[in-house]
């Protein structure tokens, strides 16, 4: 009996997973602006002249509302250093709504830095590559046409659930840089908030929650890092039993692994909030 066809959906159900992989590692050190030619990053641009406009004008609204917040009395406004406060507000304000995209970029640029050192550190991701072993392939080519029915339907599960992982692994990916494209198009409406002392939480909060988008993609590289070196160590192929315990039982331990990696790639940007939220709580003074 010729079960090529078993191996063939298996063997493909891998392919796609290494495919997507591949495809994952190679965009987590692409810039937004390289990104699908630089089409998107263009359209970005343009969107972000449009908000520079709205911009300009919250820039006078948070300016007033940071200077009525800060004034205790008329007094305030005959004072040279309460005046200039405001205007240096005003000035960095207006600077950052003017470049704040080429701002995220270079904040991107150095978030990038680090994914480039922790990804060049070991190289490539390898040991992360799935394949059929050979005595898999071997048993199931010995197997009858009544043992090939209950192991088609093992392998046709597995190499659904495999396929949807590998989707779900990329998708995340791609959101991820659907996100820094938001933040970069947005910017000058939320970095207009620096005009006025009482509003600038909300710019900071901005830059934090962008950075935090950026250094997604290092906690990411370093998932795959784990799960190249746990990959690596080898899966171990069971000996005895039937050929469907043993595909049940191979293709079980691989899937568990795939889903450790898809966790931590779609929880990375729980990973990189919990570390603001922690050192913002660090940050806060005691009261004793």
């Amino acid at each position: 009996m010729d079960n090529n066809w078993i191996i063939d959906n298996l063997n493909y159900a891998f392919g796609v997973w290494n495919d997507k992989l591949t495809e994952m590692w190679s965009l987590l050190t692409q810039s937004p602006q390289a990104f699908k030619g630089g089409t998107i990053w263009r359209t970005i641009q343009t969107v972000n002249g449009a908000m520079q406009g709205i911009g300009y004008g919250l820039l006078v609204l948070f300016l007033a509302i940071g200077i009525f917040r800060s004034s205790a009395g008329f007094r305030d406004f005959q004072r040279p250093e309460h005046v200039l406060r405001h205007f240096i507000y005003f000035v960095m304000a207006k600077l950052a709504v003017t470049y704040g995209i080429d701002l995220m970029v270079d904040i991107f640029a150095v978030c990038a830095g680090i994914i480039s050192t922790a990804a060049g550190s070991v190289g490539g991701i390898d040991g992360a590559a799935v394949s059929l072993p050979t005595e898999i392939v071997t048993a199931i080519g010995n197997v009858g046409f009544l043992a090939s029915i209950p192991l088609w339907l093992v392998t046709l599960l597995g190499c659904l659930v495999i396929t949807v992982l590998a989707f779900l692994m990329i998708l995340t990916v791609y959101g991820r840089f659907f996100k820094l494209y938001l933040y970069a198009a947005l910017s000058p409406v939320a970095l207009a908030s620096f005009a006025g002392e009482g509003t600038s939480q909300m710019g900071r909060a901005f830059l934090k929650s962008y950075m935090g988008v950026c250094l997604e993609g290092a906690v990411i590289v370093l998932a795959c890092i784990v799960f190249s070196a746990f990959a690596a160590s080898g899966t171990v192929v069971l000996g005895g039993g039937s050929v469907v315990a043993q595909v049940w039982g191979y293709l079980g331990e691989v899937i568990f692994n795939m889903l450790v990696l898809v966790g931590l790639v779609k929880g990375a940007d729980r990973v990189v909030r919990s570390e603001e939220h922690t050192s913002e709580l660090q940050s806060r003074p005691h009261i004793s």
